[in-house]
């Protein structure tokens, strides 16, 4: 199961949301909706109360609403309670809100234009670009990390060609790669920049998110000259594609004498989105 969080915005006020790739739809705060509904300043006593008051919405709830992790406005991942549209509807029904019906129209617009970017792969890009900028990377940046995600998605589909099977393998090939090129398994490189659930390539700086693209660049491209038609094989294209971005790493490093390796991360030097929402 692939998701991906997102922060959708309603009347400017945020929404924490995850996309399920394998069932195709959002689920949403539920903690979050109580607060844009009811204006309460303690959403989350709120939602307690009710459904101690609703025995059948706890019910419910308690079926059909699952913990899924979400970034915290301390930037933490925590499970939080979440709903798909349905369910959020059916939450709806026990909150007598004016903000009802204008949320409901806001969850169709934010499915709708879902639905649109899996149908039009370049709307993801211009969403993807949108959602940087509002966190605050550079254009440079975004441009770079864009980039990169077009080169992944060759290699994947390289993988695919070749027979290598997503999830475990996919993972494990990522790591060679990334083990050869920058000395540093995923999950050690990870634990450098202090991440937990974060995305790594959301943390890479310029150079690093270079070297990265330049190491699974050549292993596609190692892959299609050469046609593995093993695990094993294909870890070895793996491992000669990092072996080129590692080179390139070693001679940089040696003219600007000091590591391009970075510990830091996305927090470290972007705006948090609370600030920029203040300077607004």
């Amino acid at each position: 199961m692939t998701k991906k969080e997102a922060l959708q915005l309603f009347d400017v006020r945020k929404v924490r949301t995850v996309w399920d790739d394998t069932k195709e739809e959002w689920y949403f705060s539920i903690v979050d909706v109580v607060a844009i509904l009811t204006e309460s300043v303690n959403p989350t006593d709120y939602l307690k109360k009710l459904r101690k008051r609703d025995v059948e919405l706890h019910a419910y709830m308690g079926t059909n609403c699952p913990q899924v992790y979400m970034t915290t406005e301390t930037g933490k991942k925590r499970k939080t309670l979440a709903g798909n549209t349905t369910n959020i509807l059916r939450l709806i029904q026990s909150i007598p809100s004016p903000k009802a019906e204008p949320f409901k129209q806001w969850m169709a617009q934010v499915a709708a234009q879902r639905i649109d970017q899996m149908q039009d792969p370049e709307l993801s890009i211009e969403q993807a670009m949108s959602d940087y900028r509002r966190l605050g990377y550079s254009e440079a940046w975004i441009n770079q990390r864009i980039k990169t995600m077009e080169v992944r998605k060759e290699l994947t589909d390289e993988w695919k060609r070749t027979g290598v099977k997503e999830g475990v393998q996919y993972a494990a090939l990522t790591d060679i790669i990334t083990k050869q090129w920058s000395g540093f398994h995923v999950k050690e490189y990870k634990q450098y920049k202090g991440l937990h659930k974060e995305n790594l390539r959301d943390n890479m700086t310029n150079l690093e998110l270079a070297l990265n693209m330049l190491a699974e660049a050549s292993a596609t491209e190692l892959s299609k000259q050469e046609n593995p038609k093993t695990f094993k094989e294909n870890a070895k294209v793996a491992q000669r594609g990092g072996s080129v971005a590692q080179a390139a790493r070693v001679q940089l490093e040696h003219q600007l004498g000091r590591s391009v390796i970075s510990q830091a991360k996305a927090s470290d030097y972007l705006p948090s989105i609370e600030d920029k929402t203040d300077k607004e």
